[in-house]
Formats: structure tokens, C-alpha cells, sequence
């Protein structure tokens, strides 16, 4: 019975690793312009990492479009400016800016939309923000993401 335990108790800590060691997430957005979560964590271990971004709203991405854009924190901002000059056919990023780590595209409800970034070059030491570049919803739509060890 103890061995059965134990056994038990190592897949769940391999379990638990496993899972701690994934390299994609899946994040909500709605008609409320929220995301459902503030912090993003990327795991040391992956050299690469995808965001899926699920619309859970029924608005068009005319009147509600959301993406999820990730900078440093000290270039969300304009990014997000220079984004609004681009237009929705842009996503509302400005085409080949190289501030921009990872993006999606504008989508609306019931819509979906990925992106994979190398995080090789990232630094633990600097500040990142991901947010929706949508006009005016950087101001609610916005987390940090945090590199782990």
C-alpha cells in the first residue's frame, strides 16, 4: 500500500513538473475588454513560447477586436501609439517594428489567434508587458510577464 502511495505521489510531482515547465498559454479576452489574467510566467527551460488568445465575447473585431502584443514596458506605449496609425489591416502594430517581441492578430468573439516568440533573448533583469493594441484599451488591457529560473 506505501509503495502504491509513493508511486502515486511521484507522477504527481512529475505531473506537476510537467506542467510547470510548459511553454504556451492560453489567455481569455471578452466584450468587457479584459484579459483573464495580469502576469504571464515563461519557464527558463523553454527556448520558444505561444500565446493563444481566445475571444470569449460576440463583438466584431471592429467594435471589440483584442490581440496580445508583448514589448518591453518601456516600449508598450509607443507601440501602442505608433499601432493606432496602422489600422485594423495592421492589427493596429506598426508593420516590422522590431519593439514587438510576440503579437496576435486583432480577432473578435468566438475567435482565436496564436504567436510563438523565441525567448532566447530575452533578459531577466528588464520589464515586459503584454497588452491589446486595439485603440484606447492598453489603459485596461495590460500584465506583466515574468521570466522564471
Amino acid at each position: 500500500m506505501l509503495k502504491k502511495l509513493l508511486c502515486g505521489a511521484a507522477v504527481l510531482m512529475f505531473a506537476n513538473n510537467v506542467l510547470a515547465d510548459d511553454c504556451a498559454i492560453t489567455v481569455k479576452s471578452n466584450d468587457a475588454m479584459q484579459f483573464d489574467t495580469s502576469n504571464i510566467i515563461i519557464p527558463a527551460s523553454c527556448s520558444e513560447f505561444t500565446v493563444t488568445l481566445e475571444h470569449t465575447g460576440q463583438l466584431p473585431k471592429q467594435a471589440m477586436g483584442h490581440n496580445w502584443v508583448m514589448t518591453t514596458k518601456a516600449n508598450s506605449q509607443a507601440v501602442a501609439s505608433d499601432g493606432m496609425g496602422a489600422g485594423l489591416d495592421n492589427n493596429y502594430l506598426k508593420p516590422n517594428d522590431r519593439r514587438i517581441i510576440g503579437a496576435t492578430q486583432i480577432i473578435g468573439g468566438g475567435e482565436q489567434a496564436s504567436t510563438t516568440f523565441s525567448v532566447k533573448g530575452l533578459d531577466k533583469s528588464e520589464e515586459y508587458i503584454f497588452f491589446c493594441s486595439f485603440p484606447g484599451h492598453i489603459g485596461i488591457m495590460k500584465g506583466t510577464v515574468t521570466l522564471s529560473d
